[in-house]
């Protein structure tokens, strides 16, 4: 199996120009590893702190990007692997794999839920409405036809009470105990979605840090464990790399992030 490796680069709702050079170093890396050349996706938006609304409307073709990256990928038969800033490309990825995979299971490793709605943002971000918007519980204007059965939560310990009870609602799986995992998907074709967040940000830097967070270590073996017990990874995202402007140590972090995600790699 060939892989597709895409760095998209315009803004969706980033708030620092870290992440989209995060996601142009992450990507280029992993290329490298799986001997391709990383497509670098668009241009470097204005990072600022935006309404919700405002960043739905002025990412719009942004958003479109992402999900079509997927969908060539996966139609083509080619393991998808897409870097990008923030979660919020999720709105259209997922419901593309959902879509052209049947029966997919999602593993959604962040530290955060992301399953606010307008009614219940604290914040008014939009990626923290994301995953909420993917499975159609607010209307985002793109196809939110993601099941939230279908959906696998794991590392994902700072939740909104808000967030808390749309999860409930939908019925989300949120697995406490990482090694419980695998049961989660056993057999299932999985995606998987990875905010680096959910790394401990006691070595690995976040926009928005949760103590508590996997090691590197103990996300590679989450993820190999995963790769154990589904029937096949069709692809990944991963998000919210805030590199630093420093060459060497941003070739470092990316060298952490890149060793944990090579379990789930089919090369």
């Amino acid at each position: 199996m060939s892989a597709s490796v895409t760095a998209l680069l315009c803004r969706t709702s980033d708030r620092t120009a870290a992440s989209a050079r995060g996601a142009a170093a992450l990507a280029e890396l992993l290329a490298e590893r799986v001997d391709t050349t990383a497509r670098l996706v668009g241009s470097p938006g204005e990072p600022h702190n935006g309404d919700w609304a405002a960043d739905l409307r002025d990412s719009h073709g942004c958003l479109l990007e992402a999900g079509g990256q997927v969908e060539d990928a996966l139609s083509s038969e080619r393991f998808s692997i897409l870097c990008a800033g923030e979660c919020s490309i999720c709105l259209t990825t997922l419901p593309t794999v959902a879509r052209l995979v049947p029966g997919v299971r999602v593993l959604w490793l962040d530290a955060h839920g992301d399953f606010n709605t307008p009614a219940t943002t604290p914040t008014g971000y939009l990626g923290g409405m994301c995953l909420a918007g993917a499975c159609g519980r607010w209307r985002s204007g793109f196809d939110g036809r993601l099941d939230p059965a279908d959906l696998v939560m794991v590392g994902t310990r700072d939740i909104d009470a808000g967030e808390v009870a749309q999860l409930d609602l939908a019925g989300v799986s949120r697995i406490e105990r990482p090694s419980d995992v695998a049961n989660a998907v056993d057999g299932a074709d999985v995606y998987v979605h990875l905010d680096l967040d959910v790394l401990d940000p006691g070595f690995f830097p976040a926009r928005f840090p949760v103590t508590g967070g996997l090691s590197d270590e103990g996300l590679a073996r989450l993820l190999d464990e995963v790769c154990q017990a589904a029937q096949r990874i069709v692809g990944l995202e991963v998000t919210a790399f805030e590199a630093p402007e420093d060459d060497a140590e941003r070739s470092l972090l990316a060298e952490i992030a890149a060793d944990a995600i090579m379990p789930l790699l089919p090369f």
